[in-house]
């Protein structure tokens, strides 16, 4: 698929199918997230696969809004892995784990697979929950899964700024 039909084609996926992701199309979808480009390509994404119900009951009880979903990637930066800018130190971690997650949600629509990017979570309870390490900060949380027939997008999501209204 043309890459602009394609992010034409993804867009926030609220109801899902009970059909399972293949281990295989996860695959895929996990390896999209390896090929984005990170500063300097070290790679400081961590990403915790979220299937099995302890870990979707965990989840569930502390994302606000909950929907059903087959898989979430709760996608997450090490602070020890990351590029820093020298002029003022600023940490490249946060802005390669959402590269790294826009491009797992590219590949995943490109299999069929629909997606939504949550963030209405409380870091610290994740943090808790799942035991991350203190050094590893949790940023996005994908959930995955099949559409279902009657799914679409939101309204107004075709909506766009006209491109002389983003320009500086």
């Amino acid at each position: 698929m043309e890459f602009f039909d394609l992010a034409k084609k993804r867009y926030s996926m609220q109801q899902y199918d009970t059909k399972r992701i293949e281990p295989q199309v996860l695959d895929k979808i996990l390896e999209a997230g390896m090929l984005a480009p990170t500063a300097c390509n070290l790679q400081p994404q961590r990403i915790l696969v979220i299937r099995t119900p302890e870990r979707k009951q965990k989840l569930e009880n502390m994302v606000k809004g909950g929907m059903y979903f087959d898989t979430a990637l709760l996608v997450c930066w090490d602070e020890t892995a990351c590029w820093h800018r020298p002029v003022d130190g600023k940490s490249s971690g946060e802005i390669d784990a959402s590269i790294v997650t826009t491009h797992m949600m590219m590949e995943a629509t490109d299999l069929g697979v629909g997606s939504i990017w949550v963030m209405n979570w409380d870091p610290q309870q994740l943090r808790a929950a799942f035991d991350l390490p203190e050094t590893v900060q949790p940023m996005a949380l994908l959930y995955l899964g099949y559409p279902a027939q009657d799914a679409e997008p939101r309204p107004g999501h075709a909506a766009s700024k006209q491109v002389t209204d983003i320009l500086l």
